[in-house]
């Protein structure tokens, strides 16, 4: 409903336009949040959606920024790339220090620099200390605009000083980080607590020491394992010394979150780790992603070939079995790609340990192992009347599609695990090998029981 809201509106924003109507234009944008405004330029066609942002550019530069951070990157760049470096650096000091530094570490390594240094002769240094982390760490997608007292203030001189600050500072009010003389970080207390205190009361009475806090160096899956897991709006950063350098907030959580599973399923699916350049990627750059997956599958699908071409003979006496191959190597496939779903997706979100992997395999084996016998019993019975004078070939799919399933569980679930020891990615490697695997260890399966029991 609320997205045929925004649909709603383009026409008449796009009558506005045409009648150079900007004022009405401003004042239509104005009672729409930036989220909402990302959506309507969508709608819009390339030249509209450029008029639109250059208006508000001009008339709020402020909301500007705020529309250009609630975008992807790529299409943030897309408003970006056609202005000069001293304009790039205007419009992004209107944005929070970790959205800019995310955008400037996006544009081509020249523009960036540029840019940089305008924001620096501008007196903005914080992106560029920003920028100076890893990727994907606390201290690249944290904010600096932290708002920290000391020990020994008291209640009254706090909230004071909450009323007084600029709202940037104020990125998490909720929570109110506490420092010693040195900048450390030493408690947190809460909005609540605070105003329930006397005003004569110390920060340092009150305080809770116990808390959690993230290195700057830590990974951002990391970081949003550890909000996940607590509940917490915010968490702390501090630097090798402990000293508090910014903050972390929900919302930056979210799309941290966001973006891994989005690139854990593209790897898992073999189509590459950016959304962005898969949607708009062009014919060559997405085959080139997309190439060494299926070149692993091809194997895959060779070695199957070669392995019933050794039991070529075993064929050629009974020709029914090769009725049986399909459903054999599907139902391994699935359950070997449902056993590597659940344990990658368990090692991404931490909520698989290292010290589980024995317990997990166990686990996917018990459930394979239940799911074959009901459906090697199915297998049998269909054999079996399809075959009335063969009844042995029942057997033989009951007993393949049993030791296919749990094979494949076993593999889909322990390659995972291994590859993480390994220190390789499981969402990139695990797919490939287990599609492989479970494939050319179904038809061995199949065709030795074969072998052994109708032969």
């Amino acid at each position: 409903m609320h997205r045929q809201r925004i649909g709603v509106m383009t026409d008449p924003l796009r009558r506005l336009l045409r009648r150079g109507a900007f004022a009405r234009a401003a004042n239509l944008l104005s009672k729409l949040h930036a989220a909402d405004i990302v959506r309507l330029l969508e709608l819009l066609s390339d030249r509209e959606s450029d008029s639109v942002f250059s208006l508000l550019l001009e008339r709020e530069p402020k909301r500007a920024g705020e529309v250009l951070a609630e975008m992807e990157t790529a299409q943030a760049l897309g408003y970006l790339e056609d202005r000069s470096p001293a304009e790039m650096a205007r419009i992004l000091s209107g944005l929070a220090s970790d959205d800019a530094a995310g955008l400037v570490s996006a544009l081509p390594a020249e523009v960036a620099e540029q840019v940089l240094r305008q924001l620096e002769a501008a007196g903005n240094e914080q992106v560029e200390d920003l920028l100076a982390y890893e990727e994907e760490t606390a201290g690249r997608v944290m904010s600096t605009d932290v708002f920290a007292l000391a020990e020994g203030v008291t209640v009254g001189e706090a909230i004071n000083a909450l009323r007084s600050s600029n709202a940037e500072d104020l990125e998490m009010a909720f929570y109110l980080y506490v420092v010693d003389d040195r900048g450390h970080l030493v408690g947190v207390c809460s909005l609540r607590d605070l105003l329930l205190r006397s005003p004569t009361t110390l920060l340092k009475d009150f305080m809770a020491t116990r808390m959690v806090s993230v290195n700057v160096h830590t990974d951002q899956e990391e970081v949003a394992r550890l909000v996940a897991r607590y509940n917490y709006l915010a968490v702390p950063v501090v630097d090798d010394e402990n000293k508090l350098v910014g903050i972390i907030t929900v919302d930056d959580i979210i799309d941290i979150i966001r973006d891994e599973e989005t690139e854990d399923i593209l790897l898992m699916a073999g189509v590459g780790e950016d959304e962005e350049e898969v949607l708009s990627a062009p014919l060559r750059r997405n085959v080139m992603l997309r190439l060494p997956w299926l070149f692993a599958a091809w194997i895959g699908g060779i070695l199957a070939s070669q392995v019933i071409d050794s039991f070529q003979t075993t064929l050629q006496q009974s020709l029914i079995l090769a009725l049986y191959i399909p459903i054999i190597l599907g139902m391994g496939g699935n359950v070997g790609t449902q056993a590597a779903t659940i344990v990658v997706r368990g090692l991404a979100t931490g909520r698989l340990a290292a010290g589980q992997a024995g317990l997990t395999v166990l686990r996917e084996l018990r459930v394979s192992l239940t799911l074959g016998v009901i459906f090697g019993v199915l297998l049998g019975a269909v054999a079996a009347l399809q075959n009335p004078d063969q009844p042995r070939i029942g057997i033989v799919g009951s007993l393949s599609l049993i030791a296919s399933m749990a094979l494949a569980a076993t593999v889909g679930a322990s390659t995972p695990i291994a590859l993480r020891r390994f220190g390789v990615d499981p969402a990139i490697a695990t797919g490939p090998f287990v599609t492989t695997s479970v494939d050319v260890l179904g038809i061995m399966v199949y065709f030795s029981i074969a072998r052994a029991l109708l032969f």
